[in-house]
């Protein structure tokens, strides 16, 4: 099937006559979410996404699902028992795609936290948790395992559990389970108006197809209601709800940029999360193992008014990573050149104007908050951990325009009725592959694995050079995950754009990545050349280093 084919297909449900319940806009994880528990509840679920799914800050975060440590210390109990919760019920859900990662701080002599204040936090951390995750280890046991750690006063360090993922394709595998309960989900359609009646009520959005020929090509959808969940961008939409009974509107979202950089595992080693405070500014800093790689971040910086372009690192972020990186490590010296990728993305704070004075970022609450303008209803702000929480109070908010019975499914797991990393694959291929990337496939694509290993060739089941990703991913992704450019498939599909080196358009990888977008995408030479001359463009600006 070619590319315009399988465009024509996802298309197919905007031709719908009857009026949706629901039509969502925004394809994060947000997004994600409310048509995964809307569509559970048997609505007709619409979800559209003016880029690619998870191209916002849901495919750019820090891959993170953690409990928020340090909102215990700010004194926001609550959003960290809720996220706590989350977390090990994502665990529990979702092994394979989520996974437990070991975090250590270290301390030193005359630095702030010292063990026994941190050791505290940890333990009501461990609490909330109903698990114990802490361990405290003395200096000579701590160096023996790091020894590539800074010495000079040195005191021990402390351990506790959090948990990684791969945020873009939790995007994916919650689309895919709402996709399975009856949800439509199409990408590169963009909100550009909302449709009111004559009581200035929202009943539905005008949409331009960015990814047809036609530039022209628009569609107009008719819903019960609204929701807006385009995280950073998402005061635009509601600016245009209240413009039409001309309430006035303050600003809510204040975008933060969050930068990390990306080194090979050979240059700095790790096994487990190290989080410290940045020599500057004192602000918690990581440096944690992902995809066999090493990932240094993040920043926390106020971001500009948010257009539709990509966002990137700047030169000052890239030094600021480096130099926390190089303080924790004793003859590391990362440079520049030991830079592999960057990426960058944008969080939507709340912006907390209670008190009149301009906090800074990191001081913003990571709650999130849900308004009702003319039966448009717009999520903002939270956490990737607490996605379903923020879904469910975003349909409670629904309940207002939309008759919702929302008493049988509040609590139920992500996969309905089944641990979504137990779904029993049938297919003979899958026992022929090692356990880690069995567990890593079940989690991954759940209900699709059996699809996947059927579609793949024998060659497809081999290792992408030393990533974690095999070829059968990419040629599944092609045929049926709604693929438009090769940025979708490289740096959200999968992550090979920011693990291997020149965003993997190395002749090998590129030779075999052709034939595979022609197999299943009818790419011809033409179309090829014009893509990989996109992609190097978006690579070389947003996820390598800035000029210098």
């Amino acid at each position: 099937m070619n590319q315009s084919t399988q465009r024509q297909q996802a298309l197919v449900p905007l031709a719908r006559s009857e009026l949706w319940d629901m039509l969502i806009i925004g394809g994060g994880i947000t997004g994600a979410g409310i048509a995964r528990e809307a569509a559970r509840r048997g609505l007709a679920v619409l979800l559209i996404e003016q880029k690619d799914f998870a191209w916002g800050t849901s495919s750019r975060s820090s891959k993170m699902v953690h409990g928020g440590l340090r909102y215990i210390a700010s004194g926001d109990y609550k959003t960290t028992l809720l996220s706590v919760r989350e977390r090990e019920r994502m665990l529990t859900e979702a092994g394979g795609l989520v996974n437990e990662m070991h975090y250590v701080m270290p301390h030193y002599k005359d630095k702030f936290p010292p063990p026994w204040i941190f050791n505290t936090l940890l333990r009501v951390y461990d609490k909330i948790a109903g698990k114990r995750y802490f361990k405290y280890f003395k200096k000579d046991a701590f160096l023996r395992l790091n020894p590539n750690i800074k010495q000079d006063k040195f005191l021990g360090a402390s351990q506790f559990s959090d948990a990684v993922t791969d945020d873009s394709r939790l995007v994916m595998r919650v689309l895919d389970e709402a996709i399975h309960d009856g949800a439509h989900a199409i990408n590169y359609l963009k909100a550009e108006s909302l449709i009111t009646n004559e009581q200035g009520l929202v009943v539905g959005a005008t949409l331009k197809d960015t990814a047809s020929k036609d530039k022209d090509q628009t569609y107009k959808v008719h819903a019960k209601v609204v929701v807006s969940a385009t995280g950073a961008w998402a005061d635009t939409l509601r600016m245009q709800a209240r413009e039409q009974t001309e309430q006035s509107f303050n600003k809510q979202i204040r975008p933060s940029r969050g930068s990390h950089l990306v080194v090979s595992q050979e240059r700095l080693p790790t096994s487990q999360a190290y989080t410290f405070l940045h020599p500057a500014d004192k602000r918690a800093v990581f440096v944690f193992p992902w995809e066999n790689r090493t990932v240094l971040g993040t920043t926390d910086l106020d971001h500009p008014p948010l257009n539709d372009e990509e966002v990137g690192i700047t030169n000052e972020e890239v030094d600021y990573l480096l130099a926390a990186t190089n303080s924790l490590f004793d003859d590391t010296d990362l440079s520049r050149e030991d830079v592999i990728s960057t990426w960058a993305g944008v969080r939507p704070l709340i912006a907390d104007s209670g008190n009149g004075k301009r906090v800074s970022p990191s001081k913003e609450k990571r709650d999130h908050s849900v308004w009702l303008d003319n039966n448009l209803v717009t999520v903002s702000g939270g956490k990737l951990t607490t996605f379903r929480l923020i879904a469910l109070d975003v349909l409670k908010k629904c309940q207002k325009v939309l008759a919702l019975d929302d008493s049988a499914t509040q609590n139920q797991a992500i996969n309905g009725d089944q641990v979504f990393s137990k779904v029993a694959p049938i297919h003979p291929k899958f026992a022929t592959l090692p356990s880690d990337l069995q567990q890593r496939l079940q989690g991954f694509y759940g209900l699709q694995l059996d699809t996947l290993l059927e579609l793949a060739h024998e060659e497809d089941l081999a290792y992408v050079t030393d990533s974690n990703t095999i070829w059968a991913e990419i040629r599944f992704a092609a045929r049926f995950e709604q693929v438009i450019h090769l940025d979708d498939l490289l740096l959200r599909r999968t992550r090979l754009g920011l693990i291997l080196p020149h965003g993997a358009m190395t002749p090998l990888i590129s030779a075999r990545l052709k034939q595979i977008c022609q197999q299943e995408l009818g790419w011809d030479e033409q179309k090829w050349q014009q893509e990989v001359a996109r992609y190097t463009e978006l690579w070389q600006r947003y996820y390598h280093l800035p000029a210098a």
